[in-house]
């Protein structure tokens, strides 16, 4: 494994050992109320979708129970409310 990370490290210019993490992103404007729903959906379900729990708000490190009107892990956490 340390060799291929050596390998990805020498394809970009500011990393010079190893590279494990990528450096890029995709950001995406969130320019409409359905955009942000897609967005949180997405966010909310992967651990469904790779077999984790069976429900979003199962799992313990997602914000999903908040949306749900529980209470999660984290104090305070800001609900997302849509603008007009």
């Amino acid at each position: 494994m340390l060799e291929y990370f050596k390998n990805e490290a020498r394809k970009t210019s500011n990393t010079t050992n190893f590279q494990f993490w990528r450096h890029d992103s995709k950001p995406i404007e969130l320019w409409s109320n359905k955009v942000i729903q897609q967005k949180i959906d997405y966010i909310h379900n992967n651990p469904v979708e790779e077999g984790i729990v069976f429900r979003p708000e199962d799992y313990k490190y997602s914000s999903a129970i908040d949306y749900s009107g529980n209470k999660g892990l984290l104090e305070n956490v800001v609900v997302f409310q849509y603008f007009e």
